[in-house]
């Protein structure tokens, strides 16, 4: 029986793969309930054409059209239009979504139930119970499990911040059908909009320019806000609440050679900066391949050797532009 950690978009592609196969796969997920989360609000078209693969029809639930991109650099603007349709989506839905159709195809979903550690092939709750599966995949996203967590890799991490709002009518207007960057010195933010009339608002920030402003998202956000007329312009009267916050974000890790009891998917075999839009297509294809690994009897490591190559291309040029 393969055990998956964590039920994010990797986790329930893999599950809904396995699941098709008759494995009955069994997913552990820390969030008792449905949950938005930081990062993948935005959905590249890859990321759609694979969430078809999955039977998930971003469009049905909701997705808002992306067609264009907008970067902000200083006084510049540059105006894209993007090679097909994006969408934006938020986590929560898009989870809860992946997870039905994992449950559906057979997978059973345990919620509510986090993972201390694991040690070797040994998966330890934090109920003091431990397990030790078959096929063990790792798919916990961004957050890292005591005993297989990823190193630093650098002295200067990203830091992530995110805010979900209702838009108003004269941002929505801004918005429109793109989706905007706006660069600022050691991060950019990205904005765009998302299912019920929701923004949302994301920040990657150089861990040393959050510590400036006594890492404080509102303070963050005062101060880049100061900095870039354009984002200055489209949050003006809007009132946004409190952020989302993940620290230490390794962008552009690929694990390499310490796969000899799990199969590592989504961020948890490689880390994308955010700012090109295809964690989630990532994880959703990292999924599908440790799954169709799994099926085939191919071991963690020579699935993990083949997979970091593969993504090693986009992420290195994901590096560049970070």
């Amino acid at each position: 029986m393969p055990l998956i950690v964590g039920g994010g978009p990797a986790g329930a592609a893999a599950a809904i793969r396995l699941a098709q196969a008759g494995m009955n796969p069994v997913i552990v997920e820390r969030a008792a309930a449905p949950a938005d989360v930081l990062c993948g609000g935005f959905l590249s078209w890859n990321s759609i054409r694979l969430l078809h693969i999955c039977h998930v029809d971003p469009q049905g639930l909701g997705g808002h059209a992306i067609r264009r991109a907008r970067i902000f650099a200083g006084n510049r603007i540059v105006e894209l239009a993007l090679p097909a349709t994006a969408m934006g989506l938020s986590r929560k839905r898009l989870d809860d979504a992946l997870l039905h159709r994992a449950e559906q195809a057979g997978a059973h979903i345990r919620r509510g139930v986090a993972v201390r550690a694991i040690d070797g092939g040994v998966v330890r709750y934090a109920d003091g119970t431990s397990q030790a599966p078959g096929h063990l995949v790792l798919a916990t996203g961004k957050q890292d499990v005591r005993g297989a967590a990823r190193p630093a890799v650098s002295d200067d991490p990203a830091v992530g911040l995110r805010w979900r709002f209702p838009a108003s009518e004269r941002l929505a207007r801004m918005l429109d059908d793109a989706i905007e960057l706006h660069l600022f010195r050691q991060g950019y933010a990205g904005l765009l909009m998302q299912e019920d009339g929701a923004a949302n608002l994301c920040l990657a920030v150089r861990q040393s320019a959050f510590a400036r402003v006594g890492r404080r998202p509102d303070a963050m956000l005062a101060r880049i806000v100061a900095d870039i007329p354009g984002l200055s312009e489209r949050l003006a009267g809007s009132s946004i609440g409190n952020a989302q916050a993940i620290a230490n974000i390794p962008y552009g890790w690929r694990a390499r050679g310490d796969a000899d009891h799990l199969y590592r998917v989504g961020d948890q075999v490689g880390v994308i900066p955010s700012l090109v839009g295809e964690g989630v297509g990532i994880a959703l294809a990292t999924g599908m391949a440790a799954a169709d690994a799994i099926i085939a009897g191919v071991a963690p490591q020579p699935y993990q050797t083949a997979c970091s190559r593969q993504i090693a291309r986009p992420i290195g040029l994901a590096g560049l532009l970070w």
